[in-house]
């Protein structure tokens, strides 16, 4: 994460995109890190350390991902605290100000040196976007919906497997992709929301009973929604209906406009309302590469025009999105504004993982995390705790 910054920051003529709509001409001062002014511009000449004339570019709060696996040549599953900071130091400058870095099916042991790399990185702070915990994405996944997961190490849900994994760094662990249909499924799901920490139902085949079930047990969240999951039927609702279903569970789309069509996209946030929808980038090593061959999970991929597939089989493997794109993709291709489009980056995720009292919105108190858009929705600047962490 980034020191706060001791200084202060005014930040003018911008269009400020709050919780409660966008001040146009507005602007916001930032005081040792956190904010503590937004208004119009009849105050814009405030006096400050720095001053920023934004000349009518969008101000946003900082977007939070909560599912990224690598991006610019580097991969949590490396298991380098260098990887870690890369990562994280890539997608600040597309606008990511905290993250959830993002684990992959491996063997136990492999989890664990990916974990500690993680918690290296959280404790020493760098310059990148803050690290709010760690997602935990298989290996208590189904074989069939495996997806771009390596086959060779799915496990069977397994309470001491995962007790494991989670004391190898205590309280880093935030959420858990699991298949709650998998034998001894629920049993660790009401263990993870005993201990605070988000089930994600996904890499599933469950049928919509069986999701039913696992939200009954605690989960609360979906992974990359459609995507490694039994679709819906109007027959049996499955793993997809169950999760549209419930008001308890939240979910993630992959917002590339590949993974999801962007007509289903409009209907899942017509459905759910952007309250409980999350912008995600699941974004592999490829993010910021050019095309090519790459490397996730121990499988081949292939990249071309942007799009990551597995070489073999060619299913979707991650994606090369950021979340300014994705964003983007929300305004331009879904048709919701950026108010909406911003409250599924920022907000629902700083309320699920419990910290919207600090981040997720332009308010007084919160931490100034920030981001100043252009016209295409590219960054122009990306502020962490009052710190320019990247400017274009």
């Amino acid at each position: 994460m980034s020191a706060m910054s001791t200084g202060s920051m005014v930040i003018r003529g911008a269009r400020v995109v709050t919780p409660y709509g966008v001040i146009e001409d507005g602007w916001v001062k930032v005081e040792n890190g956190v904010v503590s002014a937004v208004a119009q511009s009849a105050e814009a000449l405030a006096v400050a350390d720095e001053v920023i004339d934004a000349n009518g570019a969008w101000l946003v709060p900082g977007f939070i991902d909560i599912h990224v696996h690598g991006g610019n040549g580097a991969d949590v599953m490396d298991g380098q605290a260098s990887s870690i900071r890369t990562i994280g130091q890539f997608h600040a400058k597309h606008g990511t100000t905290s993250w959830l870095p993002t684990t992959l099916t491996a063997p136990v042991d492999h989890l664990a040196k990916s974990i500690a790399s993680v918690d290296t990185v959280r404790n020493e702070g760098y310059l990148g976007a803050t690290i709010l915990g760690l997602h935990l994405e298989g290996p208590f996944i189904d074989m069939e919906r495996r997806g771009a997961q390596n086959p060779d190490y799915v496990l069977e849900p397994n309470l001491d497997v995962m007790k494991r994994l989670a004391n190898v760094a205590p309280g880093l662990i935030r959420k858990v992709t699991i298949a709650p249909e998998r034998p001894d499924a629920l049993r660790v799901i009401r263990w993870l929301s005993e201990n605070g920490i988000i089930s994600s139902m996904g890499h599933t085949n469950a049928t919509m009973a069986e999701i039913q079930a696992g939200v009954e047990a605690g989960a609360t969240h979906a992974t990359h929604l459609f995507n490694g999951m039994r679709g819906l039927h109007h027959r049996e609702g499955g793993a997809v209906g169950g999760c549209l279903l419930s008001d308890a569970v939240v979910c993630e789309l992959i917002a590339d406009g590949h993974h999801v069509q962007p007509e289903v996209m409009k209907l899942v946030v017509k459905t759910k309302g952007p309250g409980k929808v999350v912008l995600i980038t699941d974004a592999m090593t490829a993010a910021g590469q050019p095309d090519g061959h790459y490397r996730l999970g121990g499988l081949d991929v292939t990249v071309t025009d942007g799009v990551a597939l597995l070489t073999e089989g060619h299913n979707l493997a991650g994606s090369t999105l950021t979340m300014n794109n994705a964003v983007k993709t929300m305004v331009s291709r879904v048709g919701v504004d950026m108010l909406a489009a911003v409250q599924m980056a920022s907000d629902t995720p700083a309320r699920e993982l419990g910290v919207s009292d600090r981040k997720g919105g332009i308010e007084v108190g919160k931490d100034a995390d920030l981001v100043l858009l252009d016209e295409s929705l590219q960054v122009m600047r990306t502020i962490i705790g009052g710190n320019t962490v990247y400017a274009r």
